[in-house]
């Protein structure tokens, strides 16, 4: 018991260093999450701590001297991503809407206490959907994204509008409409563009019958990038496949 005493009693009154920077990590869902601690002295840490900011989130501590982990509101999505020997790395997977916030890691050994933040981001794809109705109107949705797709329109026309919905979970639903009655272009084409995929989507103005042709999305790991001002360069940036619709 002494011994215990002991050895909180210096863990008490070491001195604490804050990390100044952040550590931002994103994260598609339904994919893992790997949040650092790094360890930025010589010495081994004595007792690693991971928590939410949140009071009834998860806690995730680890003390070296007993080789014990202790686990506290923590599903079996949250565990440890490497030895703890190691690194000792939080990893959460598969990662949902639920688990974005701010975490903490507090890490202690004979040099001080060291905290270290990191802010998770979860990315939701949208579903992408192209159609049209009877007055002549091209409908592009991405419904269900986050953060919210963008929507636009090649040529650009004053007769499109846009608007959205925002949904309880955090998701939102972007909805694009081009009107082309008096339109002399062959073909409009509808860009979708969003941090964790890109979709093009081409409107055949000179067919006289409904066929719709269907193929998924490329999948990018990169930002969302704006459609470029000049036609011909709109493929520069993007390598999707497309869907086509004869009207």
């Amino acid at each position: 018991m002494a011994q215990k005493w002991a050895v909180l009693a210096v863990l008490l009154f070491l001195p604490v260093n804050l990390a100044e920077a952040q550590n931002r990590v994103s994260v598609e869902a339904g994919h893992e999450a790997v949040l650092s601690c790094p360890n930025i002295s010589k010495v081994h840490f004595l007792l690693v701590t991971w928590k939410r900011n949140c009071s009834s989130c998860c806690v995730l501590s680890y003390r070296r001297d007993h080789n014990k982990t202790s686990r506290l509101n923590c599903s079996e999505r949250i565990t440890w991503k490497y030895s703890l020997d190691s690194d000792p790395a939080l990893r959460i997977f598969p990662v949902n809407l639920g688990d974005e916030g701010n975490y903490t890691c507090e890490a202690v050994n004979s040099e001080g206490n060291f905290l270290f933040f990191s802010s998770l981001t979860v990315i939701v794809p949208p579903t992408v959907t192209l159609a049209h109705d009877k007055s002549r109107v091209a409908v592009c949705q991405a419904s269900a994204g986050k953060p919210p797709a963008d929507i636009s329109w090649i040529p650009a026309s004053n007769h499109s509008s846009e608007e959205e919905f925002h949904h309880p979970n955090g998701t939102v639903t972007r909805v694009s409409y081009f009107g082309w009655t008096n339109s002399s272009f062959p073909s409009v084409t509808c860009l979708v563009t969003h941090p964790a995929m890109n979709q093009t989507l081409v409107v055949d103005l000179r067919c006289a019958e409904t066929k719709t042709y269907k193929f998924p999305p490329s999948r990018v790991r990169r930002g969302a990038v704006k459609p470029p001002d000049i036609p011909e360069k709109i493929y520069e940036n993007y390598s999707p496949r497309s869907v086509y619709v004869c009207l």
